[in-house]
């Protein structure tokens, strides 16, 4: 599934929690799936070392959407599915080949997009993604999908709950906050 083609110097940790018969379970319920080739690079794991985020230099990432997976993806939300995005890195990619209306076009390059609270999100409906760390861009990244209390509050339940962290710890699944700014409904958030 993952390490096709060479490139990336860290593993899709996000994407480690599916199992083959986790995928066998998605398929029995008529998921579909879709993958993006990305290349996760070493500055994934760099903490935010400057007081202001606009002075932060956001590390690039090389990656290709395939035309038929923005069209497939396109398709999908036309019929009123979601797309959930596995990883931040993920995420950040097609936030990359997405256009303004929210539909993707087939993209390759370079993407150093640097998604910060108050990004308005265009491409994903949901972000399945582990625990981060504080002061990270990854951490800012799932603060501007739900909202930067909805995360205080998770995070919160974590530490009380004693879930891992990290690279090889658990994994949330988060819902975008809604474009009004509120956090998401009851029994969203967090799963």
């Amino acid at each position: 599934i993952y390490a096709r083609e060479e490139g990336a110097v860290a593993a899709p940790t996000a994407g480690l929690h599916f199992t083959p018969e986790l995928f066998a379970a998605l398929d029995a319920k008529g998921v579909e799936r879709r993958f993006v080739t990305l290349h996760v690079g070493a500055g994934t794991f760099l903490p935010v070392k400057v007081d202001d985020t606009a002075d932060h230099k956001m590390h690039a990432e090389i990656g290709s959407v395939s035309p038929e997976t923005a069209e497939a993806l396109n398709a999908a939300k036309a019929r009123g599915g979601h797309i959930i995005a596995v990883g931040t890195t993920s995420l950040r990619l097609l936030e990359s080949a997405a256009r303004e209306d929210g539909t993707l076009a087939g993209w390759s390059g370079p993407t150093d997009i640097f998604i910060t609270p108050g990004y308005r999100f265009k491409a994903a409906d949901m972000l399945m993604t582990n625990f981060h760390l504080p002061r990270s861009t990854l951490f800012m990244l799932v603060s501007a999908f739900c909202g930067l209390e909805t995360m205080r509050a998770a995070y919160e339940h974590a530490i009380e709950n004693s879930y891992r962290f990290y690279s090889y710890g658990d994994a949330s699944l988060l819902f975008k906050e809604e474009s009004d700014g509120r956090a998401p409904g009851i029994g969203q958030g967090i799963q």
